[in-house]
């Protein structure tokens, strides 16, 4: 009883933090996702079905999807005044370090020496817009205190590694980029455009992303107000 007692306590505060990072920054009209992520954080058994499967492929989409789990924020969402999110939040309802995270489309992967959670992978030719250059960026892979969770074949530093579709990046972690204060397990994942001199642009600006709806198949612009749950209509 003792133990159930110190589980509940431990995710009544993880949902408060979450709660807190989220509905703080959160406007009207993206408080239901943040409604939806809260529930699936506290009850993910219960809302299996609300999950796409990692590597899915929605219909003719030239990515794959990147990890098993909810998509909660969309790309375009608006947490603050002057603040767009720039890609999508996907949640594993799992502890950190359990989520696998997978790469999209084949590209040459980048971390810089002092990123704990990201990888950066660049892809030569934009499969919808060939002959332009992208980047696909995925973040939060670290534990709460900003161990690293990317995969040990990728340490800082590293540069230019090809990786095809589908290889292995790393864990979901739950690193807010402040140690001692963990955001739900979720994978951040957007599409970067390049500055046309060979290097991604700053990610943290929406106008440095794209849309990723078209590239994965789902509705995944905040501005079309989709409903929740996102679902991949060609997944088992």
């Amino acid at each position: 009883m003792k133990k159930l007692g110190i589980a509940l306590l431990t995710i009544g505060v993880v949902t408060a933090l979450v709660a807190g990072y989220f509905l703080f920054l959160d406007p009207a009209h993206s408080r239901n996702r943040t409604r939806f992520v809260v529930q699936f954080i506290r009850h993910p058994e219960e809302h299996a079905d609300w999950k796409i499967t990692a590597l899915s492929r929605c219909g003719d989409a030239p990515f794959l999807f990147p990890t098993d789990g909810m998509v909660g924020y969309l790309w375009n969402d608006s947490f603050q005044a002057g603040h767009h999110h720039q890609g999508i939040d996907i949640f594993s309802g799992t502890d950190a370090g359990v989520t696998p995270v997978y790469a999209v489309y084949d590209g040459y992967l980048t971390r810089l020496a002092d990123w704990k959670s990201s990888v950066i992978v660049r892809i030569p030719t934009d499969p919808l817009h060939p002959g332009t250059q992208i980047w696909t960026y995925y973040t939060h892979m670290a534990d709460a205190d900003g161990n690293s969770l990317i995969a040990v074949r990728f340490p800082a530093g590293s540069s230019e590694v090809f990786v095809p579709a589908g290889t292995f990046l790393g864990f979901m972690g739950n690193f807010s980029g402040t140690a001692g204060q963990p955001v739900g397990v979720h994978l951040h994942f957007s599409i970067v455009r390049d500055d046309g001199s060979g290097h991604f642009t700053n990610e943290l600006q929406i106008s440095n992303t794209l849309d990723p709806s078209p590239y994965l198949g789902l509705p995944l612009n905040a501005n079309d107000s989709p409903t929740l749950p996102i679902l991949c209509s060609s997944q088992p």
